[in-house]
């Protein structure tokens, strides 16, 4: 093969649908043996642009060249087959099947009219060696964690033998010693002349393993550079279009008397939490901490009723409250924002509107039994407004939204409750910097407004540049709760460590 500056050149693609431009004339190369990352704040048009390389989309215009040939995939099986493969932030796998059968679905390796499960598992061996995978490959997905479920995708886009493989947001579910494992195997992949197009919006992450960046804002190309040659606030304000001197908005929130008591709350149901006992104040953000597995969305889920406690009290407001199903939780004035936006968040094939609405469905049934249309129009667009959400229409498809978009909407849905205590689990996964920037407003705005707010998240930055006090949990127990001014990122590790 000669030698070719670019294994894939993207030139001038455009995209549009009904009332929107998703991409304009946007070019992208990218150089074997590198990871290119691909930054945009979200509805900049990365996804559309990654769905026109795999087929998903038809391009309107502009050309695609991988390894040194004009390509056209009209389907996700033909670029895999070519050599193109995809690492979803969203995993799309049988759960109820093994690790095998997830890898080779589609394409078993056969021994005359049946499967040979030999060479299956030999190859798959085979491939876990060289990614020093250490898993099982008989085990059922749905045993795995979110981590080892991600590190199977992986496996699967080298088992294509991919030359260009694409990782969308890949650490959002992983811990400190799971990314470095993480960043070990793209390198790897890069020595052996492997392209990575790495889509994330965590800047650290960026820094640490790109080589090239090119960055996207409202469906257009806006620059591409050496990682090395730009700092991380002129990566931002290419992303913005504007200077965004703070990550954090300043904090003028005062928390006043306690509105939540939790006390020695326990789920029915182990290993989860135990004996969690804590106090949320009128105004305060109670951010919550704690390695993967801690059991931190464990305490919102059970405090919603998702889980079943067995025992404990939950007091809003002096008064015992009994949440014994999430439409109790919400009559009795409690909003869950849950961290798997895609599997328990939104309604993918409905609308904006119908998305923005559901929660709040009774308060639009008029005296005639009729919704109120005119009502929940106007309460969507309040919505769509204050959250900034890019959308064509009320009545676009929020499944075809980009991933913070969709964020906004469910935020908006539930701020339309009138909570008293609005949980938000991993509110900010896979948001650029502009977005998060404006929830963590939002955010500071309702505390301001008195009401209660319990953040989980694993970003100890996130933690330490917004929360006013910072629950700490260790394999399902309450560590420590300490003041936010007053702590460091140590003391948080270290307490996440208390019960191992």
């Amino acid at each position: 093969m000669e030698n070719r500056e670019y294994l894939l050149e993207m030139n001038k693609i455009s995209k549009s649908f009904p009332g929107v431009k998703a991409l304009d004339e946007v070019s992208l190369k990218v150089r074997p043996h590198s990871v290119h990352a691909l930054m945009g704040e979200n509805g900049a048009g990365k996804s559309t642009l990654m769905k026109c390389l795999f087929g998903i989309y038809r391009k309107d215009g502009g050309t695609i060249q991988f390894d040194g040939k004009e390509i056209n995939f009209t389907s996700t099986r033909e670029a895999l087959d070519n050599g193109v493969s995809m690492v979803h932030q969203e995993l799309n796998q049988v759960i109820q099947t093994n690790v095998l059968d997830n890898i080779w679905l589609g394409r078993f390796p056969t021994k005359g009219f049946f499967v040979d499960e030999k060479a299956m598992y030999d190859k798959t061996i085979e491939i876990f060696k060289k990614l020093e995978i250490n898993l099982n490959p008989k085990m059922k997905v749905k045993d795995l964690s979110v981590s080892q479920r991600q590190m199977i995708e992986i496996a699967k886009a080298v088992s294509y033998d991919s030359k260009i493989i694409v990782m969308d947001e890949p650490t959002s579910s992983l811990t400190e010693n799971e990314v470095e494992h993480l960043f070990k195997i793209i390198r790897r992949l890069r020595e052996n002349g492997c392209g990575i197009i790495y889509i994330s919006h965590k800047m650290e992450e960026i820094k640490a393993i790109s080589d090239d960046i090119t960055i996207m804002r409202d469906g257009k190309w806006i620059a591409t550079e050496k990682v090395d040659d730009l700092t991380t606030d002129e990566i931002i304000n290419l992303m913005v279009g504007r200077d965004l001197t703070d990550r954090f908005p300043p904090k003028d929130n005062k928390p006043g008397e306690v509105i939540l008591e939790v006390d020695d709350l326990t789920a029915r149901y182990q290993p989860s939490i135990k004996d969690v006992t804590f106090e949320l104040h009128k105004g305060e953000i109670l951010g919550v901490a704690g390695l993967v597995g801690a059991k931190r969305t464990d305490i919102v889920e059970t405090i919603f009723g998702i889980r079943e406690k067995s025992k404990g009290t939950i007091k809003l407001f002096g008064k015992e409250i009994k949440n014994k199903s999430p439409k109790k939780a919400v009559k009795n004035g409690f909003a869950l924002v849950t961290e798997e936006r895609r599997a328990t968040g939104i309604f993918s094939m409905l609308d904006i509107k119908e998305n923005t609405v559901l929660a709040n469905i009774d308060s639009y049934v008029k005296k005639d039994q009729l919704l109120d249309d005119e009502k929940m129009t106007d309460d969507t667009q309040w919505g769509i407004d204050s959250m900034r959400t890019k959308t064509p229409t009320q009545h676009t498809r929020i499944g075809s939204l980009s991933g913070g978009n969709q964020q906004k909407v469910i935020l908006s849905r539930w701020l339309l409750t009138e909570p008293d205590v609005l949980m938000l689990d991993e509110p900010t996964r896979g948001i650029d910097v502009g977005a998060k920037y404006e929830i963590y407003q939002l955010m500071i705005d309702l505390a301001k407004k008195g009401k209660g707010i319990i953040m989980v998240s694993s970003e100890m930055s996130e933690l330490l540049g917004v929360s006013d006090r910072i629950l700490v949990m260790s394999n399902g127990k309450v560590a420590g709760i300490v003041n936010t001014k007053e702590t460091t990122q140590e003391e948080l590790l270290s307490l996440s460590a208390k019960y191992l």
